[in-house]
């Protein structure tokens, strides 16, 4: 694999440097993001690490512009602890995984590179198979289906994926202005997540991810969506669905889960699995869906900040109340 690693730390992409190439990797090195971005235009790189905080250009812009040139490449933020709000930034951007530093163990560094190669393993595969289906489009009909079916779906938790989310939120705010009809959005945030990767691993992880998914879907409407929005924040869109009956829903879930026997769930920082949710509804003071996810992201920020483990609704910029727990 030929990978690219962009730090202004001479130390620390020498160390990464030498890593990935006792791996058995071609690597590049680049003292700062402009470095990087000229490195990377005359030969293309499957996987780049880059530090987050650079002189010249910053580690989310390049991220952003090697984004403009393929979605292929594989994205790594190298962080300090103090930096994680900025990497999880980057996650939404379209990087693959971040990894803190200083490394408490070196093979972080590996795992980190082995994981991008099997994801990038895992797109080619599916770009093949999708290139294959085209070809034998008559024939293969409804396997058709079902790939387009995967293209708007999360592999981990079997929800709605991101970008669907998005265009079910436009079409959702553009049908209720239109008609004049209730909308809600809740923004749900899992709490102290990293604490639990960093105890418990990313396999344990991924299995609450995937058992949250199943609680929420059983506690969802067939009309609403549910989507994981990225990491471990997730979003419902509600349709006809007044400031009460979302806030209900909220806190219908946040008990749910907060009950539920999670593995290793004592061992949170709240003695269980919690929610932070945001919910925000629809008024004649919201012109898009943009505003209206502000709003409701605006209010898992305060959930957040008040504590977690709690539903926080957001009327408008300066108005939000937290919401009392239901029986």
């Amino acid at each position: 694999m030929n990978i690219l690693v962009a730090d202004d730390e001479l130390a620390i992409r020498s160390l990464v440097g030498e890593l990935l190439t006792d791996e058995g990797h071609v690597v590049t090195l680049a003292e700062d993001g402009e470095d990087a971005l000229e490195k990377f235009k005359k030969e293309w790189h499957e996987i780049v690490f880059s530090d987050i905080r650079m002189p010249k250009m910053t580690g989310i812009e390049l991220l952003g512009e090697i984004k403009k040139m393929t979605e292929l490449t594989q994205f790594i933020i190298m962080t300090s602890h103090a930096s994680v709000d900025n990497s999880i930034a980057a996650l939404k951007k379209g990087a693959f995984d971040y990894i803190l530093k200083p490394f408490d163990d070196l093979e972080v560094v590996v795992d980190a590179a082995n994981r991008a190669i099997a994801n990038l393993s895992a797109i080619r595969e599916q770009q093949y198979l999708l290139n294959t289906l085209s070809r034998q489009n008559e024939e293969l009909g409804t396997l058709n289906k079902k790939f387009r079916e995967l293209a708007i779906r999360d592999g981990l938790t079997g929800l709605f994926n991101h970008r669907h989310g998005e265009d079910r939120l436009v079409d959702e705010v553009d049908r209720a202005r239109k008609f004049n009809r209730d909308l809600s959005l809740l923004f749900i945030d899992l709490d102290n997540f990293k604490f639990f990767n960093d105890k418990h691993g990313h396999l344990a992880g991924d299995e609450v991810l995937h058992s949250l998914g199943k609680l929420m879907s059983g506690a969802t409407r067939d009309a609403d969506t549910l989507a994981r929005w990225g990491g471990e924040e997730f979003i419902i869109i509600a349709p006809e669905t007044n400031e009460q009956q979302a806030c209900q829903l909220a806190e219908s879930i946040r008990k749910q889960v907060a009950e539920y026997a999670f593995p290793h769930a004592d061992q949170q920082p709240l003695g269980y699995v919690s929610l932070s949710i945001g919910v925000a509804t629809m008024s004649d003071g919201i012109a898009n869906a943009e505003q209206l996810l502000k709003l409701a992201d605006k209010a898992v920020y305060r959930a957040k900040e008040s504590g977690r483990n709690r539903t926080v609704f957001c009327r408008s910029e300066l108005e939000m109340d937290d919401v009392l727990p239901i029986d």
